[in-house]
C-alpha cells in the first residue's frame, strides 16, 4: 500500500511540475532554441534597419538591467564591477583563482605574515590622479574607516577580508606591503574583485562616502547616473590597457523581466545583464526570433533554501534531511530553469577551486519517513517567505508553488509570503519564517568566509537568517584552517566542512546559477563571465 502511494505521489508531483513550468512560461509561448548561440555572423533581413537603441546617429548603445547596478555615495563601491569603472587589486580568472590586475605581482614571506604587492605602472584614475602606493594606501584607510560598509552586491569589511591585518605600509611608489599579526596563506583569495576595490584618494568625503561620481581605474568612467533610471558610462581615453570599443553605453534599469523581454524585441535596448538579467523560458522564446543571441556561463551564485533552524520543525536536523531528500533538484532545474543551472548539494558554490562535487540526492520513501520521525503523525503549517526581487529575475512564484506542494509529502502545509526586501531581511533576522528562498554569492575566492558565515555558531549569516546552526567539530575547524599556512592542509580542512554541511544543512542548497544574457545581434563581442559581461568588447556591428 505504501509503495502504491508512493508511485501516486511521484506521479502528481510530475503532473505539478509541468504546472508549475506553465506558470513560468506564462506570457510567452514554448521554446526549441539551443542552451547557446554565438550569433555574430551578421545580421539577419529582420535587422537590417537599426534599431532605436542603434540609431546610427547616436553614440550610445542601449542594455537594460533589472536593478541599478549604480547604487550611489553612500554604498560601498558606488557601482557594481560589472559596470568596469573600478578595479580592484587581485581580480579572479574563470576558475576562480587569482589573477593579477593592479597588483602586477606578490610574494609571502615564509610565515604568512606579510605580503608584499608589486604595483601595475601607468595607471591614472578617471579624475587624473596618479595610481601608486599612497593611493593604495588611502584606499586601505578607507576600508578600515567604513568597514563593514552594506552593498547590494557585497559588505565591504576589512575585518573579514584582512583578519588580523596590522598595517598596510609604502616601500615605495609601486611597492606596498601588508602585515598581519596572523598567517594568511590564502590572503589572495580573500582579496578578489569586492574585497580590494581601487578609487581616487580625492574622491572620498569625512565620512568615507564618494563625494561625487565614482573616480576608478577601468575602462569605462560613470559620467551620469539617475538613481533606479539609468547609468550612463563613456570609454576612458585614458585607459593603460586595451580600450573600451563602445564610446558609450546606457545602462537602463527595468525590473520587469517581460517588460525588458518586450525591448529587446522592439528594438529599445540591445542587451540585457546582470543576475537575472533574463528568465530562462523567456530567453528560449527569445531565441525563436533569429534577431537575437543568448551566451551563458557559469555563475558565482547559488540558490538556497533557508530553514529557520531556532524551532520546530527545523530545528530537528533529521526535517532539514527529510527536506533535502524530498527535492527533486535535478527536475526542478531542467522544468523550472531548462537545464542552465546545475543542481548540487553542496553549501559552496562550484566556481570556488575549493569546490568538491557533492551529488544532490532525491529520495522520496527515505524523506517521508524521516518527516513521520519527526512530526510522527501530526501536520506542520509553516510560513515560506519568498523576496520581492527573486521574482524579478527568476521564476520565484512557480518555484515557491512547487516546493508548496512538495512538502505536502513531508506532512508540511506551506503558506506562502511574498515579501519586499526590507521586510524579507527583517522576517529572517526576527526569525518570523520557517522557510525562505534566498540566493548567495561568492564574494571573494577564500571558501573560509561563506563557510563562516554560514556554520560557524557566531557567523554573521547564521545568525541574520536565523539559521539555529552550531557544531563544536565546525568551530574548532574553522579557528584551525586560520592558523593552516599548507593549502593542501587547508583544502582537507575544507573538504570536511563541505561534507558536514551536506549531511547536516545549516541551510539546503539547491543550485548553482548560470549567468545568462540575451542581445541583438546588432551588437557583437557581447558575452556572458563567470561574474558580468565582456563589456568592453561589446560593439555594433559594422
Amino acid at each position: 500500500m505504501k509503495r502504491t502511494q508512493t508511485a501516486k505521489n511521484k506521479k502528481r508531483i510530475g503532473v505539478l511540475f509541468s504546472l508549475c513550468l506553465l506558470l513560468a512560461l506564462m506570457g510567452c509561448s514554448a521554446a526549441n532554441g539551443s542552451n547557446e548561440s554565438s550569433g555574430n555572423n551578421g545580421l539577419s533581413q529582420q535587422s537590417a534597419a537599426p534599431s532605436a537603441a542603434a540609431d546610427a546617429a547616436s553614440e550610445e548603445i542601449v542594455l537594460a538591467a533589472p536593478r541599478d547596478l549604480a547604487p550611489g555615495p553612500q554604498d560601498a563601491y558606488y557601482t557594481s564591477t560589472i559596470l568596469y569603472v573600478w578595479e580592484p587589486l587581485i581580480t579572479a580568472s574563470e576558475d576562480g583563482k587569482p589573477a593579477p590586475k593592479l597588483a602586477e605581482a606578490w610574494e609571502m614571506s615564509a610565515d604568512g605574515k606579510e605580503w608584499t604587492f608589486m604595483l601595475r605602472k601607468g595607471v591614472t584614475f578617471h579624475d587624473g590622479a596618479p595610481f601608486n602606493a599612497d593611493a593604495v594606501l588611502a584606499n586601505f584607510a578607507r576600508y578600515k574607516q567604513v568597514s563593514p560598509k552594506s552593498s547590494p552586491f557585497y559588505t565591504l569589511d576589512i575585518n573579514n577580508s584582512y583578519p588580523s591585518l596590522k598595517e598596510a605600509v609604502k616601500v615605495d611608489d609601486s611597492t606596498i606591503k601588508l602585515i598581519f599579526d596572523n598567517p594568511q596563506p590564502t590572503l589572495l583569495y580573500s582579496m578578489i574583485n569586492f574585497s580590494s576595490p581601487m578609487y581616487s584618494p580625492n574622491n572620498f568625503d569625512e565620512n568615507g562616502d564618494f563625494n561625487g561620481l565614482p573616480q576608478g581605474t577601468g575602462p569605462f568612467k560613470l559620467v551620469q547616473h539617475e538613481k533606479d533610471q539609468f547609468s550612463l558610462l563613456e570609454a576612458y581615453d585614458g585607459y593603460y590597457g586595451e580600450k573600451a570599443k563602445a564610446q558609450k553605453i546606457r545602462v537602463r534599469v527595468i525590473p520587469d523581466p517581460d517588460t525588458r523581454l518586450a525591448a529587446l524585441k522592439s528594438g529599445e535596448i540591445l542587451g540585457v545583464m546582470d543576475l537575472g538579467a533574463i528568465p530562462p523560458a523567456l530567453a528560449e522564446e527569445l531565441l525563436k526570433d533569429d534577431r537575437f543571441a543568448v551566451s551563458t556561463a557559469k555563475s558565482t551564485i547559488s540558490h538556497y533554501l533557508h530553514p529557520n533552524g531556532a524551532k520546530a520543525p527545523f530545528n530537528d536536523v533529521k526535517m532539514r534531511q527529510a527536506l533535502s531528500l524530498m527535492i527533486d533538484r535535478e527536475q526542478l532545474v531542467k522544468e523550472l530553469y531548462l537545464g542552465y543551472p546545475t543542481a548540487t548539494a553542496n553549501i559552496l558554490n562550484s566556481t570556488s577551486p575549493f569546490y568538491k562535487d557533492i551529488p544532490a540526492v532525491h529520495h522520496s520513501e527515505k524523506a517521508i519517513a524521516l518527516a513521520h520521525e519527526v512530526l510522527g503523525d501530526s501536520r506542520q503549517a509553516v510560513t515560506l517567505i519568498v523576496p520581492t526581487y527573486g521574482l524579478d529575475r527568476y521564476p520565484y512564484k512557480a518555484q515557491a508553488e512547487l516546493l508548496q506542494a512538495v512538502l505536502q509529502e513531508l506532512q508540511l502545509d506551506v503558506t506562502i509570503q511574498i515579501l519586499d526586501g526590507a521586510a524579507y531581511k527583517e522576517a529572517q533576522a526576527q526569525g518570523n519564517f520557517d522557510l525562505a528562498m534566498a540566493t548567495q554569492g561568492l564574494p571573494n575566492g577564500d571558501p573560509y568566509t561563506i563557510l563562516n558565515n554560514y556554520m560557524a555558531s557566531e557567523g554573521s549569516s547564521n545568525k541574520s537568517y536565523t539559521l539555529g546552526y552550531t557544531n563544536a567539530r565546525v568551530d574548532e575547524l574553522l579557528n584551525q584552517v586560520k592558523a593552516t599556512l599548507n593549502m593542501d592542509d587547508r583544502a582537507a580542512i575544507y573538504n570536511e566542512l563541505q561534507d558536514i554541511a551536506a549531511e547536516e544543512l545549516p541551510t539546503i542548497p539547491l543550485f548553482n546559477d548560470a549567468s545568462l544574457i540575451a542581445y541583438n545581434k546588432e551588437i557583437t563581442g557581447y558575452g556572458a563571465l563567470v561574474y558580468g559581461t565582456t563589456l568592453p568588447q561589446l560593439e555594433r556591428v559594422q
